[in-house]
């Protein structure tokens, strides 16, 4: 079984003058992006957003940041399959609580367990005292979506984004990694034998404004953190508008009996598709690729192989 995550940064699709059409691999930071000039690399984005993903040609994607169902399909059907690539029967976008930022999962193999955790409260697990916790707010800032594939069990995430207040954001991530390390735990039990996976974006920035990193709960006598098997110099898979700031918020974090199952699987991350301003990364580019756009994300994809899995 071959895994992949992938933040696609903001694919939607809209209509413009009765035709469907794709924002782009943007987001509001970059002025030069809503522009016309900006806005006519859209397509480009998306078709190399579909390009790395049939390179990956993983058997199930988690992706971050797909706007709704229809936006999944219509990607699927008139871009990927412009690709050659394998078709993905198996399709899944459910509402979040980020206004269109919601998770998805394409998949070769039949999904089992399909749900989604947007609506949880932090009462609902007892956490409703924790500093991050509101009455009026879930305790995933956008979901958590877990569901089953073949022999493993996975649960998709989207953290909250470290701004605009640093310190409130770490609050909220860590309510999300515990609420996420208690959902494993009401599912698994004691089970040491469970093979469960953690991927998405974690958004865990380069540095935290704290001693303690939000996600503590998650990779202290928990999960295994599979990214950590990388090369410490080729961990990142993020680059800030900045231009100079690199960091690793992509996530792949295994049950114990997973890691130790498949103790050589350790993640590779597909670069091919970012922007030239990326320079660590000195790998080949797809052809299309520019300097910030067109681009297929500003995240790299991340993959990973659990053979007979």
């Amino acid at each position: 079984m071959r895994i992949a995550t992938f933040n696609v940064q903001n694919l939607r699709l809209r209509q413009s003058r009765g035709q469907p059409r794709f924002d782009g691999a943007r987001d509001g930071d970059m002025p030069q992006d809503a522009t016309p000039e900006g806005m006519a690399l859209d397509l480009a984005d998306r078709r190399l957003t579909a390009a790395v993903l049939a390179q990956a040609d993983a058997d199930i994607v988690c992706l971050q940041e797909v706007f709704d169902a229809a936006t999944l399909d219509y990607f699927h059907d008139h871009l990927l399959r412009q690709t050659g690539a394998r078709p993905w029967p198996h399709r899944v976008c459910l509402p979040g609580n980020d206004g269109g930022r919601n998770l998805a999962v394409m998949s070769r193999l039949p999904l089992e367990d399909v749900v989604s955790h947007a609506t949880l409260r932090p009462r609902d697990l007892g956490l409703d005292e924790h500093p991050g916790a509101r009455k009026d707010r879930p305790a995933f800032c956008r979901d958590c979506l877990s569901f089953s594939a073949g022999h493993v069990s996975f649960f998709a995430i989207h953290f909250k984004a470290p701004w605009p207040d640093a310190d409130v954001a770490w609050q909220q991530r860590r309510l999300e990694a515990l609420a996420l390390r208690q959902l494993v735990e009401a599912r698994f039990g004691g089970d040491r034998e469970a093979l469960w996976l953690i991927l998405g974006d974690l958004n865990e920035p380069s540095s935290e404004p704290r001693a303690e990193r939000a996600i503590a709960p998650l990779v202290t006598d928990f999960a295994v953190d599979l990214v950590a098997r990388m090369s410490l110099p080729d961990r990142w898979t993020w680059l800030a508008p900045d231009g100079r700031t690199y960091a690793r918020p992509d996530a792949m974090l295994a049950a114990p009996a997973l890691a130790a199952r498949w103790p050589l699987a350790r993640p590779q991350a597909l670069r091919e598709g970012l922007g030239t301003e990326a320079r660590r990364h000195a790998g080949p580019r797809l052809d299309a690729v520019g300097h910030h756009r067109p681009h297929a994300s500003d995240h790299a994809l991340l993959m990973l192989e659990l053979p007979g899995a």
